[in-house]
Parts: structure tokens; C-alpha cells; sequence
């Protein structure tokens, strides 16, 4: 009887020893636990913190940016065809600082809930198990942030789709802004080049009015000078036949010296006599200016330009002047024919200068020819 006692005993020592080492063991696994829960919250409370918990108001519009849609053309629009490039952006994908999650201690409390309870703190009961979802469980709050999560997805799936869109339009606008750079450019090496051309052009029209000046001036000279003669050979009338015969003299001498001038300027319808083939036209396009026009005396000076020079009198402007017909228009007029002003006759150079005399032809006249009109061949 006292073997089966000691044995009995040696049995719950042994048993009591093995409780000890399993609540011990217990013990460490609850404690690991217990931090893995709590970690496991504070993770859930900082994660929440990331995720909008609202939506974005979606009646949010963009401001319209409008571009010019017209190509470009040598024309000047003054009211170009636009179109909208934000057409379609969701603009309320760019709504920032939207509410988050901010879990309190109720929060963490709750997410300890793993069962559903009733009224007396018991779990309910569905279908013999636990109920583990509903209001005050883990299970709602993790809901909550799950469906908030996908939302957020969503949003951001949205915005890389608009990324993407935006990008295919900047890349045409740059690809449009690349190809009309280097035409720019062009444009404005034109147009430096040609403003520097007009300011010679200007400095040579003030030379040239300033020589248009002192011949005025010189020709108002002479007339005083002729009207100062013509009141001295009538104060002449009375006096000795010697003055008479000078007087009859000097007629001749002036007659004389017409008579070389005419011989010395060609005739109409005269070709060159010497050098090259004649010419009877040059190529179309503008070829010089009027300088100046007496249109009561019916002529004008001209000035050619060197093309056109070389193309009337030959590369090394050796041959004679062909005395051809050439057109006159004034930009801006608008008479029965356009532009078209009136025709002259070339007839002789001014020796030393780079003009030309010519004979305003009266039949072809739509206005007086002004100084500047613009000397065209068609």
C-alpha cells in the first residue's frame, strides 16, 4: 500500500511539474502575443493615417487652357480657332490635403474586438460559431479602411491615366514647337536682314532728296535768272542794233547748242547701236523707283536697281540703253487696273549717276506719277 502511495505521489510531482513547465511555456507565448497585437495596432493606426477617408468633390472644373489651333500661315488671324487642352481632365484628382484616418484609443480598443457582443458582453452566436463582423468588431473598422483603400487605388489609377493623356498632348505641343522654332528663326534672320536693307534703302532716299532739293534749288535759281533776262531784252528793245546783233547771236548760239542736245539724246524708237543684242523686255518683277516726275513737262527720273540695270544694259553694263516701255504702280492704289499707275519710255542716262530719264507716256496715265512709285516689268 505504501509503494502505490509513493508512486501516486512521484505521479502528481510529476504531473505538477509538467503544468509548471506548460505555464511557463504559456506565459512566453502570451507575451509574445500581447506585442505582436500591439504592434500589430500601432501599425493599423499609422497605416489609417495614410488613407482619405473622403472623396474628392468630382463637380471640380479645371480652368481652360486654351491653344491656338490654326496652322501657320503667311496671314495674319486675328481671331484664331482655339481648342481646349485640359478638354476632359478630371480636374478633381489634383484635390490634396482630403481627410484621414486619425484611430484614437476607441479605435485600438476596438480592434481588440475580434467576436461580436451582446448587451451582456457575451460573443453572438451564427450558425454555432462566434459572429466576428459587425458594429464594434475589428472586422468593421478594417472594412472601412479597406474600402477607403480601394477608393484611394482607384484615384490613383485615374491620376496615371490622366498623367498618361497629358503627356501624349505635351508631347505634340513640343513636337509642333520643335518644327516651327527653326522656321522662326528663319524669320527673324529675314527680317534683320531686311530691316538693315530699308535702312540703307532710307539713307539713300535721303541723300537723294537732299540732291532733289539743291536741283530744285538751282532750277529756282535759274528762273529768277531767266525772268532777270527776259526784264533786261525788254529794256533791250530800244537800244543800238549793235545789241541787236549780239542778241541774234546769242539765239544762235542757243540753237545751236539745242540742236547738239537733241542730237545727243536717242531717239524713240532707237535701238542700241553698238555691243550685245537689243533688248525689248526684261524678266517680270520690280525694278527701281521714281525719283522724281514733272508730269506737266512729262518726264521722270528713275532709279534701277543693279539687277535690273544688268539686265537692260548686260552683265558688265557695257551695251547701249534699250529704249523700251516699262510699267509704274503705287502700292495701296486702287484705281481701274489695281496698283497699276502708268507707263514710261526710257531715254537716256544721267551721265555720272545712277538714273535714268524717261518719257511718261500720257495714254497709259491712271494718276499722276508721284516720286517713290515702284518701276515693274510684267
Amino acid at each position: 500500500m505504501n509503494k502505490a502511495l509513493h508512486v501516486l505521489v512521484y505521479v502528481f510531482l510529476a504531473l505538477a511539474a509538467a503544468a509548471l513547465w506548460f505555464e511557463l511555456q504559456l506565459n512566453a507565448k502570451r507575451s509574445v502575443l500581447t506585442d505582436r497585437n500591439r504592434q500589430q495596432e500601432d501599425y493599423f493606426v499609422k497605416i489609417a493615417r495614410m488613407i482619405e477617408k473622403s472623396e474628392p468633390d468630382k463637380t471640380v472644373t479645371a480652368e481652360p487652357i486654351n491653344m491656338d489651333a490654326d496652322p501657320v500661315e503667311a496671314r495674319l488671324v486675328d481671331s484664331p480657332n482655339t481648342e481646349n487642352v485640359l478638354e476632359g481632365y478630371n480636374a478633381y484628382l489634383e484635390t490634396a490635403n482630403l481627410d484621414t484616418y486619425s484611430w484614437s484609443d476607441k479605435e485600438r480598443s476596438q480592434l481588440r474586438m475580434i467576436y461580436q457582443l451582446d448587451a451582456e458582453g457575451k460573443p453572438i452566436m451564427d450558425l454555432g460559431q462566434p459572429k466576428m463582423d459587425g458594429p464594434g468588431t475589428a472586422s468593421e473598422l478594417l472594412e472601412k479602411l479597406l474600402e477607403s483603400s480601394k477608393a484611394q487605388l482607384a484615384r490613383l489609377n485615374s491620376t496615371r491615366a490622366e498623367l498618361v493623356t497629358l503627356r501624349s498632348k505635351l508631347s505634340s505641343v513640343v513636337a509642333e514647337v520643335n518644327r516651327l522654332k527653326p522656321s522662326a528663326r528663319q524669320d527673324k534672320v529675314t527680317i534683320t536682314e531686311k530691316e538693315a536693307k530699308i535702312s540703307k534703302l532710307e539713307g539713300e532716299k535721303a541723300d537723294l532728296e537732299n540732291q532733289v532739293t539743291k536741283i530744285r534749288s538751282q532750277i529756282e535759281e535759274l528762273n529768277q535768272e531767266i525772268t532777270s533776262l527776259k526784264d533786261e531784252a525788254a529794256t533791250a528793245k530800244d537800244e543800238t542794233e549793235a545789241v541787236r546783233e549780239e542778241l541774234a547771236k546769242a539765239e544762235q548760239r542757243n540753237k545751236t547748242l539745242e540742236k547738239l542736245v537733241r542730237e545727243s539724246i536717242p531717239t524713240k524708237n532707237s535701238a542700241p547701236t553698238s555691243g550685245g543684242v537689243a533688248i525689248t523686255s526684261i524678266p517680270a518683277g520690280d525694278k527701281g523707283f521714281v525719283v522724281e516726275a514733272d508730269n506737266e513737262n512729262m518726264f521722270a527720273i528713275v532709279k534701277f536697281s543693279d539687277t535690273a540695270m544688268k539686265e537692260l544694259k548686260g552683265e558688265n553694263l557695257g551695251n547701249p540703253l534699250p529704249l523700251i516701255e516699262i510699267n509704274v504702280k503705287r502700292p495701296g492704289f486702287n484705281g481701274p487696273a489695281g496698283e497699276f499707275v502708268g507707263r514710261l519710255r526710257l531715254r537716256q542716262e544721267v551721265n555720272g549717276k545712277p538714273y535714268v530719264v524717261c518719257d511718261i507716256l500720257g495714254s497709259w496715265e491712271q494718276d499722276k506719277i508721284n516720286a517713290n512709285d515702284i518701276i515693274f516689268a510684267d
